[in-house]
């Protein structure tokens, strides 16, 4: 009897150990598994690269900058878009976002330029992450991965025009403006 439930336990434990690990894909595994692969970049940029210092913030601005801990960053560069191994990649990233964890706060573009989506993870007012994915028509795409503490959806959106006017410390953060210009 004792055997039995032993035996149990065990399997009780596998099965949970198993289900638990086996979420499906996220973007953090997409990114771990290709930022080494060829025609991958990756880079992780901490909000100290981003000089504001000279610029003028609202309270909120100022709390949404500082709410955001760093910025990790994986592009894929393929100007013949139409390839079969860059629309393979492309499918797999839309697939992950299509998770319903990911909650969808806005979109944009269109099929000749190409196209954009920013999701999140967590609450609207309590952001864990947020995911900006564009991909434009013969440059390839861009995942943006933004983590912080306790992120405002409305506020991190108000700092568009203060990154507009910021300089970038690091010269390597120069291709990823250029790649959404």
């Amino acid at each position: 009897m004792i055997q039995s439930i032993k035996k149990s336990m065990v399997v009780l434990f596998l099965v949970a150990a198993f289900t638990s690990c086996n979420q499906g894909p996220t973007l953090q595994t997409y990114y771990v598994d290709n930022e080494l692969k060829p025609g991958f970049a990756s880079f992780d940029v901490p909000t100290s690269f981003i000089n504001v210092e000279d610029i003028e913030m609202t309270d909120d601005q100022r709390e949404a900058y500082n709410s955001v801990d760093k910025l990790n960053v994986l592009t894929y560069i393929e100007e013949n878009t139409d390839d079969a191994e860059y629309k393979a990649e492309l499918e797999k990233v839309k697939a992950i976002l299509k998770n319903p964890k990911y909650e969808e706060l806005m979109r944009g573009g269109n099929s000749t330029d190409g196209k954009f989506v920013v999701k999140f993870l967590g609450e609207v007012d309590n952001i864990d992450e947020l995911i900006i994915f564009g991909n434009a028509n013969n440059k390839g795409f861009a995942i943006a991965r933004i983590l912080g503490d306790d992120m405002n959806a409305g506020k991190l959106m108000s700092l568009q025009s203060v990154l507009q006017n910021a300089k970038f410390e690091d010269t390597n953060l120069n291709g990823l403006t250029d790649f959404f210009k």
